[in-house]
């Protein structure tokens, strides 16, 4: 089923291929979704209904992956509450509605970005990374190495991995912030895509405006109907405007959302 309006939305009843759970309380979820997997974009959402009638809201999921071969997407993403413990359990061949895809994504117009990433914030970076093919670098940030799972699945996908643990268990010791400058000195970035605790996002939005570099960035709000028009994901901009996360972003210009 198409939505009737311009952008290309589908509601699509999706075949659940498999589900795996990458490290504690963090999930891979894979569908065969013919419609959504064709027109997804990446940066952009899905929001998924949750197998059960004891949820009314959708659950918004960043798409991770796509196979257009095979007509399927992957959505990474953390057990939080109720919604999420109960999709954990949705099994291969049984069909979970999912609409979109949602939102506006990161920029087509990067030759050679570097990607920075933390937690669940590498979720859609790595499905621009998969795009890119080969041609941006990643960023990525954790507390521990454990947290770095994500280095397997951006594996063969980005040109060059740099990675930054807090204890320094893993990469360079400190945030992503203390590598990035040297990284930006170093390279010849055209632009910087982050996604991940705002904390995070502000700071190499920051860092690349010093470096003269165009930086966007992939916000994170509670959505009611990832459509427009709930308003529950409503933010300023810097111009003084009102924008919606859902529509509008997730992915804004940094400069657009960061003062």
């Amino acid at each position: 089923m198409i939505l009737p309006e311009h952008e290309k939305k589908h509601l699509e009843d999706a075949r659940v291929i498999g589900q795996q759970e990458l490290r504690a309380g963090v999930f891979s979820l894979e569908l065969e979704a013919p419609q959504i997997a064709r027109q997804a974009e990446p940066g952009q959402f899905v929001q998924v209904r949750i197998p059960s009638d004891s949820f009314v809201l959708r659950r918004p999921l960043g798409v991770a992956s796509v196979n257009l071969a095979k007509n399927r997407l992957v959505l990474i993403y953390r057990e939080v509450g109720r919604g999420t413990a109960a999709l954990t359990g949705a099994m291969p061949g049984e069909t979970v509605n999912v609409l979109g895809p949602l939102g506006h994504g990161f920029s087509a117009a990067f030759e050679h970005p570097l990607l920075v990433g933390g937690g669940l914030g590498l979720s859609p970076l790595l499905f621009y990374a998969e795009s890119l093919r080969g041609r941006a670098d990643v960023l990525m940030g954790g507390r521990t190495a454990e947290e770095l799972f994500w280095k397997e699945l951006y594996a063969g996908k980005v040109g060059e991995m740099f990675l930054t643990t807090d204890d320094g268990s893993l990469g360079t010791k400190g945030f992503v912030t203390t590598l990035l400058p040297s990284l930006l000195q170093k390279n010849a970035y055209d632009g910087v895509s982050v996604c991940g605790p705002e904390i995070m996002m502000r700071s190499v939005a920051k860092i690349a405006a010093a470096y003269g570099i165009p930086c966007e960035v992939s916000l994170e709000r509670r959505m009611g109907c990832g459509l427009g028009a709930c308003l529950s994901c409503s933010i300023d901009t810097t111009d003084g405007k009102r924008k919606k996360v859902c529509k509008d972003g997730p992915v804004f210009p940094a400069q657009e959302v960061f003062a």
